[in-house]
């Protein structure tokens, strides 16, 4: 029987407050004038890569954890909005909710709310099990409820791909999904020299691929034991924002991935689609789609 579901996205349902801000890091005082303003919008991580997979053509279920309040609301309205299924487990700590400051450059701090969640939090095993049975492939953000969850889409069959975010290396937190995951990202942000924790990953884990994003150095894959770096792709606009870009290498990555396309082929097109997120300012949802990603990408298709 055919998936009915191409990518099964857990976790990283939420919304931001975006607060532009003079320079990062922000020297202290009492108080700034910002332009253009503050502005609360749903989109945190799964949610970003859930729209990218759904902009490119992919069948998405996305599955987390939610608030009953305004939050969960904002998260609900643009999942309908964009024709994505969306299933919720009530959370009674409510939504998760960041603050992100951003530059004239462009770059990102978030600040979470760490009383958004509790110890006990449990995406249901038999939810879990009925949809990654449908599923295709399944990304896994890094929330515990999700760590929770890696046994049960492993027994299901279906092929995992998870974010570390700026994993130092270090922080044992993070290994359950490294070492649980086909596909692993993970920034450079806090990797001086990434290809040990890289080639640590793949040692230790399950990955076949494992791709660490550099910003504007670009980004290195290490895929069949060889590293790579891939260049950056030229912005189509000037940079705005850089908040999403991971989450759109990512998904273009795993749409070109999930087609039969070589490792290095799909980095490149993650690269593309990170060049893209950088043009749109993080108040906006306007990620790549099919035919953009195409014709900025080379000739071909995936």
């Amino acid at each position: 029987m055919s998936a009915e579901i191409d990518v099964l996205v857990l976790g990283g349902a939420g919304v931001d407050t975006i607060v532009h801000v003079p320079e990062l890091p922000l020297p202290f005082a009492d108080s700034y004038p910002i332009s253009p303003g503050i502005e609360t919008r749903a989109g945190q991580t799964g949610d970003f890569l859930a729209l990218g997979l759904h902009s490119l053509g992919l069948r998405v279920h996305h599955l987390d954890l939610l608030g009953d309040d305004d939050a969960g609301a904002l998260v609900r309205a643009l999942h309908a909005e964009r024709g994505i299924a969306l299933t919720t487990v009530p959370q009674p700590a409510g939504t998760k909710r960041a603050v992100n400051l951003v530059d004239p450059l462009g770059r990102r701090l978030s600040l979470y709310d760490a009383t958004r969640s509790a110890p006990e939090d449990r995406l249901p095993d038999p939810l879990v099990r009925e949809l990654a049975t449908a599923a295709r492939h399944a990304h896994v953000s890094i929330t515990h409820p999700c760590a929770h969850a890696l046994p049960t889409l492993r027994a299901c069959g279906v092929t995992v791909s998870t974010d570390l975010h700026d994993w130092d290396g270090e922080n044992p937190y993070h290994e359950p999904f490294a070492h649980a995951a086909d596909v692993v990202f993970v920034s450079a942000t806090r990797l001086p020299d990434p290809e040990p924790v890289m080639r640590r990953i793949t040692e230790r884990g399950r990955a076949r691929v494992v791709v660490a994003t550099a910003g504007a150095e670009g980004a290195f894959l290490l895929a069949d034991g060889e590293l790579h770096h891939v260049p950056t792709a030229a912005p189509p606009a000037p940079v705005v924002d850089s908040n999403g870009a991971g989450d759109a290498f990512a998904a273009a990555f795993l749409w070109a991935w999930l087609a039969g396309e070589p490792p290095l082929r799909a980095a490149r097109f993650g690269a593309v689609a990170g060049a893209h997120a950088c043009t749109v300012p993080a108040t906006r949802h306007d990620p790549i789609t099919r035919a953009q990603l195409l014709s900025q990408g080379g000739p071909g298709h995936a």
